[in-house]
């Protein structure tokens, strides 16, 4: 959605941090090409004049005059005003003090308010909360079968009494899910409304009744990312038609410039709380002004990838697992395809590696990753037996020709494989002996140890000192420490000096 604005704010900034200092030409010329880039990534203009603006007034102040690094500190003014102009902080949702909470969806037809219903009921039933779906979208056809649908995917329960197609009291059902969520213990109850094709006193009547009869708690304004500056028109109709307390995007992972997402929360003055980034329902979360700002401005989302391996990854099969790597022992290819499925839940390899810092420059290359790579690998461990899995130095001439007759691959894929893990597990064997490197657990195993035991205490190569290493320990006597020349060089103790004397830590 952002790449083109991510791409050009990126050059902008690299061409500054060849600068030790900023000028106010400097200045005037960086601000001049963020007007750009946001203009191009269709957002509002008054947004644009107004977000420039700051920019430039930091920019000419103490904060980047007094910098050690003026450009990263532009960087980082940028920063802090997307943030700013996305909406500060993350915007939590509003639950009612006695359940249930209702929660009202309203928008255009074609924004994605049925699908999002299904998203945002997985989404709460996924942290504990038993929604129910209401249908009063009872014009358009077939919404109230999408609906259910939608309910049934999500495993949550669905208020639909009347066909819909344009029968049945859109208000009256509204008013009557309230009543239905109670006797059911539902603590939380999302209605999807009706939309129009365009603004019309119908839609707005419309809405402004049902909201009227059940008293929401939250109105959610579901928006087209995708649709530009219309979106700022149709959400200040709204705004003044029926109100609305946060707004939802839909359709982020789309190819559109993705100026609506940047200007409607400045124009109505109403934070974004969700983002639908997908067709699946797991496509879904809360909204983070940080999180996108960064990926903006191609610092990643790391919190985010990091919050979705939680939700994926089991934490003892993770432990478990983590235990193999470290040994470098008993992992086999079993394990191997265990690990690539848990990714592979994660979603798409392009997005999870889109969230990793920088990872814009290489555009390129991420448009080549495939998933159906991972999907070939899994298609060939599957077809191994369970002897070959745990032990591939079985897989020789005959077994490989059959592995990729089962697979659908060719010998070369296989043996490729096979080699690509050998190579693996050696590496995780480096690194749980540390891989030689000093201050590392395990820099060393056992049996270097124990044949540095055998060798015993070194002989020196000085003959004087060698025969008093000699005779002391035939004597039986303790080895007299030689005195070593230091920072102050060889200091001699002076004649008499006692040690004991000194009542140094530790002595009575």
């Amino acid at each position: 959605m952002f790449e083109t604005l991510s791409d050009r704010l990126t050059s902008v900034f690299s061409s500054l941090r060849s600068k030790g200092r900023l000028s106010d030409a400097d200045i005037d010329a960086t601000c001049r090409e963020i007007r750009i880039a946001l203009l191009e990534a269709d957002v509002a203009l008054a947004v644009v004049k107004d977000f420039v603006a700051r920019i430039k007034e930091r920019a000419r102040g103490a904060e980047v005059s007094q910098a050690l690094n003026p450009a990263q500190q532009v960087v980082k003014i940028v920063n802090d005003e997307l943030i700013e102009i996305l909406g500060g902080e993350t915007r939590r949702l509003r639950y009612a003090k006695t359940p249930p909470t209702v929660v009202m969806l309203a928008g255009l037809q074609g924004s994605g308010k049925t699908t999002l219903a299904g998203k945002l009921a997985k989404w709460l039933r996924d942290q504990g909360h038993a929604p129910l779906l209401v249908a009063c979208d009872l014009q358009r056809p077939n919404a109230v079968q999408q609906l259910s649908v939608m309910a049934e995917r999500a495993e949550v329960a669905v208020f639909a009494p009347e066909p819909g197609n344009g029968v049945g009291d859109p208000v009256q059902v509204a008013r009557q899910s309230i009543e239905h969520a109670r006797r059911q213990q539902h603590d939380v109850v999302i209605v999807d409304t009706a939309g129009r094709l365009g603004i019309d006193q119908e839609l707005m009547r419309q809405a402004a009744d049902i909201r009227d009869a059940i008293s929401p708690d939250e109105v959610l304004f579901v928006v087209d990312a995708m649709i530009g500056q219309d979106a700022v028109s149709t959400a200040q109709a709204f705004m003044d038609g029926v109100g609305f307390d946060g707004v939802v995007l839909t359709k982020l992972d789309g190819d559109a410039r993705g100026g609506a997402a940047l200007s409607v929360r400045h124009v109505t003055g109403r934070p974004i709380m969700f983002a639908s980034t997908g067709e699946k329902l797991a496509d879904f979360d809360a909204f983070h002004p940080d999180r996108m700002a960064g990926r903006i401005l191609d610092m990643g989302d790391i919190l985010t990838l990091i919050e979705q391996a939680q939700k994926t990854f089991d934490e003892q099969e993770a432990a478990k697992m983590a235990e193999k790597l470290v040994s470098g022992d008993g992992f086999t290819l079993d394990d191997f395809l265990e690990q690539m499925m848990m990714v592979r839940k994660m979603g798409p390899i392009k997005n999870l590696l889109g969230m990793m810092p920088g990872m814009g420059q290489m555009r390129d290359q991420l448009n080549q990753v495939d998933d159906r790579d991972l999907d070939r690998i899994a298609a060939i461990i599957r077809s191994m037996t369970p002897g070959e899995r745990a032990e591939p130095k079985l897989i020789n001439g005959s077994r490989r020709a059959r592995i990729a007759k089962g697979s659908g691959v060719t010998v070369t894929e296989v043996s490729g494989l096979v080699v690509r893990f050998f190579e693996a597990q050696k590496m995780m064997k480096r690194m749980s002996q540390g891989m030689g490197i000093p201050g590392m657990p395990g820099g060393r195993n056992k049996a270097q140890k124990a044949q540095k035991a055998k060798k015993g205490r070194r002989v020196s190569g000085d003959p004087r000192k060698a025969g008093q290493i000699k005779s002391g320990a035939g004597a039986g006597a303790e080895e007299t420490p030689q005195p070593r020349g230091g920072a102050l060089g060889n200091l001699q103790l002076p004649p008499g000096f006692d040690p004991s004397k000194f009542k140094l830590p530790g002595q009575q």
